[in-house]
C-alpha cells in the first residue's frame, strides 16, 4: 500500500518483474539500504548491499560499527565491575544524585591514565573509593577516610597514597575539610551515641549532647596549641571520650579509652591515648584556675567531672594561666651570672614539638683519636689553597713554589 501512495523514481534501464512481468520497477529505499522493488506487486528484485563498490571505495573511510551505531568501544568486565561500585557506593552513602556523575567522571578519567593499568588490583579497588572520596570533599559533603576504607576493607595508607597519587596525576583541587565538619562526621560513627538496643543503658548518650560537647573540646585543644601538626582523628576521638565521660560520669569513669571505642565499634587509633593525656592535662591546668575547685584534690582521672565549669568559663581561664606565667616571669630572681644562662619559665600552653622536644643526638667534631692537636701538624699545599683568597696570596705563594722549585 505505501508503494501506491508515492510518486517513486523508475529505473532508466527497462527490467520486467520475475513474478508479475510488470516493468514498473522502482528504486525504494529501506533502513539507508536502496532495493529495487516492483510496484505492481511489491515483488523486491535484488536487495541493498552493506559493501560498497570499489570505486565508492577511494573517495570514502571505513568506518566501524560501533561508531556508526553510536556505541562505545567494548569495556573490560573490570571496568564496567568498577563503575558499578562507584555508583553503587555513592547510593549506600547516601550522596546527592549530581555527585554520583561526578564521581563516574573522575573515574572515567582515571582510567584513561597509562599509571591505572600498571599498579596492583588491590589499588585499583581503592581507586573507586577515591573517586567518591574527592568528589565529597570537593562538594564539602562530610566524609571521614576512615568511613571509605571501612567500607571498601581497605589500608588507610594504601588508600591515602593512592588519593595523593590521583590529585596529582588528575590536578584536582581538593579543599580541606574543616574541623567541625570532621567531629560530626566522626562522632555519628560512634554506636554509643546512636539508638540500639543492645548499648549499656549507662553507656548510652544522645548525640546532640555530645557533639556539642566535643566540638567545645576541640576548640579548647586548638586554642592551647594541641592541634598544630596532628591528625585530627585521634584528637576528635580523645575529646568525645571525655565529653561522654563527663556527661555521666558516675557510671563512666571506670570505662577506658579502648573499651568506649569497642563498644561503640570504632577503631583506637595508636596516638588517642597519648593525646587524650594531653587533653586532661590542659583541663587540669586550667581548673587550678577556678576558686572554687582548688580545695578539691584534683588529677587526670577526676577532672572529667569538672569539664562543664571548665568550657563554661574557658575564656577567662585562659587569660587567667597567662597572667599566671607572665607574672611568674616577671617576678624571676635576675642571673646570679652574666656568663651563666638560666632556662625561662615554661608557659603553660605550648606546641608539642616545644613543649615535648625530642632529644637529638650531637655529634662530635673531632674522633676521640684526634683531640691531641698541637698545631704543629705538617699541611698539605692542597690545603693551604684552601685557605687563600686574594689574588696577591695566590701569586705570593705561586713564587715561593716556583722557588723551591728552582733551589
Amino acid at each position: 500500500m505505501g508503494l501506491e501512495t508515492r510518486e517513486r523514481p523508475k529505473m532508466s534501464n527497462l527490467k520486467l518483474c520475475p513474478d508479475c512481468g510488470s516493468s514498473d520497477i522502482v528504486e525504494d529505499a529501506h533502513y539507508s539500504q536502496e532495493q529495487l522493488v516492483c510496484a505492481e506487486c511489491g515483488f523486491i528484485l535484488s536487495e541493498g548491499l552493506l559493501a560498497t563498490t570499489q570505486a565508492e571505495e577511494g573517495f570514502q573511510q571505513a568506518v566501524r560499527f560501533s561508531h556508526s551505531t553510536g556505541e562505545t568501544e567494548s569495556m573490560s568486565r573490570t571496568k564496567l565491575r568498577d563503575l558499578k561500585r562507584v555508583r553503587d557506593l555513592c547510593k549506600i552513602l547516601g550522596l546527592p544524585s549530581g555527585f554520583e556523575d561526578t564521581a563516574v567522571s573522575y573515574y572515567e578519567k582515571t582510567w584513561q591514565q597509562s599509571l591505572y593499568h600498571s599498579v596492583t588490583l588491590q589499588k585499583k579497588e581503592v581507586v573507586v573509593g577515591c573517586c567518591v572520596y574527592i568528589t565529597c570533599r570537593q562538594h564539602r559533603w562530610p566524609l571521614t577516610m576512615a568511613t571509605i576504607c571501612s567500607l571498601l576493607y581497605s589500608k588507610k595508607e594504601i588508600f591515602a597514597g593512592v588519593y595523593l597519587d590521583m590529585v596529582h596525576v588528575l590536578k584536582l583541587d581538593v579543599p580541606s575539610l574543616s574541623l567541625q565538619d570532621l567531629v560530626k562526621v566522626h562522632c555519628k560513627s560512634f554506636k554509643l551515641f546512636q539508638d540500639s538496643p543492645a548499648t549499656i543503658p549507662e553507656y548510652a548518650e544522645d548525640m546532640d549532647k555530645v557533639l556539642e560537647r566535643t566540638l567545645l573540646i576541640v576548640e579548647l585543644a586548638s586554642e592551647t596549641w594541641l592541634v598544630t601538626g596532628r591528625h585530627p582523628i585521634p584528637i576528635v576521638t580523645a575529646a568525645a571520650y571525655l565529653s561522654w565521660q563527663s556527661l555521666r560520669p558516675s557510671h563512666r569513669l571506670s570505662c577506658t579509652l579502648s573499651r568506649f571505642c569497642k563498644l561503640s565499634d570504632t577503631d583506637l587509633p595508636p596516638p588517642a591515648p597519648k593525646r587524650l593525656k594531653e587533653l586532661q592535662d590542659t583541663l587540669l591546668k586550667m581548673a587550678t584556675q577556678l576558686a572554687w575547685l582548688k580545695v578539691l584534690s584534683l588529677n587526670k582521672k577526676n577532672v572529667v567531672q569538672h569539664v562543664d565549669d571548665i568550657l563554661k568559663h574557658r575564656a577567662y581561664l585562659l587569660r587567667r594561666a597567662l597572667a599566671a606565667t607572665e607574672s611568674v616571669m616577671s617576678t624571676a630572681e635576675p642571673e646570679a651570672q652574666p656568663s651563666t644562662r638560666q632556662p625561662s619559665p615554661i608557659t603553660p600552653f605550648l606546641p608539642p614539638c616545644l613543649a615535648n622536644p625530642k632529644k637529638r643526638s650531637r655529634s662530635k667534631a673531632f674522633s676521640p683519636g684526634r683531640l691531641d692537636i698541637t698545631g704543629e701538624e705538617d699541611i698539605s699545599d692542597s690545603e693551604i689553597e684552601q685557605y687563600l683568597r686574594t689574588p696577591v696570596e695566590m701569586e705570593e705563594f705561586q713564587q715561593a713554589q716556583s722557588g723551591i722549585i728552582k733551589s
